[in-house]
């Protein structure tokens, strides 16, 4: 299953809907700044390497959605981007 496709059914799984009400907003491949992937918490601490990854944008329900992703992890919700 490509990053793409986990992504989608991660958020219907999420919200309860078929994948088919996922919408693509857009997929973009991105070089993170550090481990974090774009997506840090607080009061943790981050690897400084460069990261190869990808953003993507869903939209379900009137509400867009980012999901992160990079190096070994599966795409992952980002609620604060």
């Amino acid at each position: 299953m490509s990053p793409l496709e986990q992504a989608k059914a991660d958020l219907a799984e999420r919200l309860g809907v078929p994948v088919d009400d996922v919408t693509v907003v857009s997929s973009e491949e991105v070089t993170w700044p550090d481990s974090s992937l774009g997506c840090p918490q607080p009061g943790m601490m981050y690897a400084q390497v460069l990261t190869d990854g990808s953003r993507i944008l869903l939209s379900a329900g009137g509400r867009t959605y980012e999901y992160h992703s990079g190096g070994h992890r599966a795409p992952f919700l980002c609620e604060t981007p």
